[in-house]
Parts: C-alpha cells; structure tokens; sequence
C-alpha cells in the first residue's frame, strides 16, 4: 500500500511539473512574475504555507512547492522561501514528537506511513550524527524529523543537522525550479549533480543496518 502512495506522490509532482511548464509556455515567465509580485508578500507566504504543511502532513507532495518556488522567485529568494518552511515545519515535527509521544503523531502522518516513522526512530539516530544528517538530506526527511523527535537526541544536536541538511539538500529542487522557468542550462546542471548526489546519500543512509536488530 505504502508503495502505491510513494508512487501516487511522484505521479502527482510530475503533473505539477508539467502544468507548470505548459503554463509557463503559454503566458511567459515575465507575465507570471508580474502578476505574482501584485500579491506582494502574500505572494512568497502562501508558497511558504503549502511548503511548510506539505511537511507536517507528509502525504502531501511537497517537491512541487519547492520548485515552484525556484521558479517563481529565483534561486536565491526561493531557497530562503523553502529553507525558511523546512526549518520551521520539521522543527515543529520534532517538538510534536518529543512532547506528545508517538500518538499525536500518528494523526499527523496516518496509521498506513507510521511504519516509516517507527523504524527511523528504531535506528538510534542519536548515536550516529552524520546518519541522522543524512536522514534528513532524503526525501524521508519530514518521516525523520517525526522519528528522531521520539528518541532521546538532545535538541541542539538536532537543530544543526537539520540546517545541515538544509544547506546542502533544498538547494536541489529549487534550482531545478529556477532553471526550468529561466531555460537555465546552468542550475539545471547543478540540479541533476545534487540529485545524483542526494541519491547516493539516500542509498548509503537506507543500507545502515537497523539498530533495533542488533
């Protein structure tokens, strides 16, 4: 079931994709952007609103925001945008975590993902910094910061993995969103270097055996 929802969660990302290409190709980047800056700052709290609850209720697809914010603010103001919604979403995940128990929790990510959440906490990520770091570089980090947050891993040793994580991973997708909306051969070229790099990280974290078994 799990893997009918992680499949319907790509599908739904590439349709955004696609329709925002095909948008951009009917009325123009500029035309888009004029009309975006009308909303002022509604404009980058909204995309900073889909991004954070996307987190919080992980079933959502959250990607999609993060490259919409790339192309709808540029590279540098959209990864303020979405590094800003990661730190305060998987903040708020872990203290949900740490304070209410796996309980609350549950109603967050659903009985069917909980799994997820479960064995990453199983991994005594505490132990292990640069594990629970590169945990939270995947696409189960919104999982990660729920699962470390029902381990005993002190707070501040959370908090600089996570804006390790930030720094090195959320990067990717905006600068994929910033270079599909300006035919950027560059950023869309660092883009597919993050992501083959993100993918070796996601390989290497996952294979770690659990050490709840050991």
């Amino acid at each position: 079931m799990n893997k009918w929802i992680n499949l319907l969660r790509w599908v739904l990302i590439g349709v955004l994709i696609v329709l925002a290409i095909g948008l951009l190709n009917q009325v123009g980047i500029e035309r888009i952007r004029q009309q975006v800056d009308q909303f002022g700052v509604w404009a980058p709290a909204i995309v900073f609103a889909l991004r954070f609850t996307s987190i919080i209720l992980p079933v959502l697809p959250g990607t999609a925001y993060a490259i919409l914010a790339g192309g709808l603010f540029g590279f540098a103001e959209g990864l303020l945008i979405v590094a800003l919604a990661d730190l305060a979403s998987c903040t708020f995940n872990f203290y949900i975590a740490r304070c209410y128990g796996r309980s609350l929790v549950e109603r967050f990510v659903g009985q069917q993902f909980m799994e997820k959440v479960d064995r990453l906490a199983q991994r005594h990520l505490e132990r292990n910094f640069f594990l629970m770091t590169g945990f939270l570089m995947t696409g189960l980090f919104d999982f990660a910061a729920y699962g470390v947050g029902l381990t005993q891993v002190r707070w501040h040793s959370y908090l600089l993995a996570l804006v390790v994580s930030i720094l090195v991973a959320k990067p990717l997708w905006v600068a994929a969103g910033a270079g599909i909306f300006e035919d950027s051969q560059l950023l869309l070229g660092f883009a597919l270097l993050a992501a083959f790099g993100i993918g070796i990280v996601t390989a290497v974290v996952q294979r770690q055996p659990d050490s709840s078994n050991s």
